[in-house]
C-alpha cells in the first residue's frame, strides 16, 4: 500500500472508530446496553488507534502531523487500557480521562502542521477537523473528570455524561472532516506526482 492510500485508509478507519465510540457515549440505563456500548467503545478506540498509526506511518518524513497521529494513537491505547484491563473503576476512569487528554494533545499537534501551508488542497477541512477533534477529546476528558469528582464527593456520578456525549460527537464530526481533507490533500499530491512524471518523460 503506497503512502497516500495508507494515510487515506488510516483516516477512514479512525473516523469509523470515532463514530462507534460516539455511539457508545449515548447515556443508557440498562446493564445490557451499558455492556454493549462498552464493547463498542473498545472496538471504536481500537480502530482509532490503528487508523492513527497508519496515518503516521504513511508520512514520508518527520512532521507535526506524524507526531500528532502518533500521540493520538498513544491516547487511544491509554483509553483501551482503561476499558479492557481488570482494574478498579476509578483507575479505569482515570486512564480514560488521561487517554482523552493525550488524544487532544495529538490533535492540537497535528493542527500545527496544517498551518504551514493553509492554501494547500483540503487544508480547511484538515484544520477544522483537527480543531474539532482536539475540542471533542478535551470535552470528554472534562466530562470524565466531572464524573470522577462527583463520585468522590457524593458516591454517584452522571452529570458529566452529557459533556462526554457532546465531546464524542464533536470529535466524530471532526474526524469525518479530516477524512475529506485527507482525500483532497493526497489527491492533489497524486496529480502533482503524475504531472511531474509526465513532464520528465516528455523532457
Amino acid at each position: 500500500m503506497d503512502n497516500q492510500a495508507q494515510e487515506i485508509f488510516g483516516s477512514i478507519l479512525a473516523a469509523i472508530g470515532t463514530i462507534l465510540s460516539a455511539v457508545s457515549s449515548i447515556p443508557a440505563q440498562s446493564g445490557r446496553i451499558v455492556d454493549l456500548f462498552k464493547g463498542l467503545d473498545i472496538v471504536g478506540n481500537t480502530l482509532q488507534g490503528v487508523g492513527n498509526a497508519l496515518e503516521a506511518n504513511g508520512q514520508s518524513g518527520p512532521s507535526l502531523e506524524r507526531l500528532g497521529n502518533e500521540i493520538q494513537a498513544a491516547g487511544n491505547s491509554t483509553v483501551l487500557a482503561g476499558l479492557v484491563l481488570d482494574v478498579k473503576e476509578v483507575t479505569e476512569e482515570k486512564l480514560v480521562i488521561t487517554g482523552n487528554w493525550i488524544q487532544a494533545l495529538g490533535g492540537a499537534t497535528a493542527l500545527g502542521d496544517e498551518f504551514e501551508d493553509p492554501t494547500a488542497a483540503g487544508q480547511n477541512f484538515n484544520i477544522t477537523g483537527n480543531l474539532l477533534q482536539a475540542i471533542g477529546n478535551s470535552l470528554q476528558a472534562i466530562g470524565g473528570t466531572q464524573n470522577l469528582r462527583e463520585k468522590k464527593i457524593s458516591g454517584s456520578d452522571g452529570s458529566g455524561d452529557q459533556v462526554i456525549f457532546i465531546g464524542s460527537w464533536i470529535q466524530a464530526v471532526g474526524s469525518v472532516l479530516s477524512v475529506i481533507g485527507q482525500i483532497q490533500e493526497e489527491g492533489q499530491e497524486v496529480r502533482a506526482s503524475a504531472a511531474n512524471d509526465l513532464n520528465n518523460e516528455n523532457g
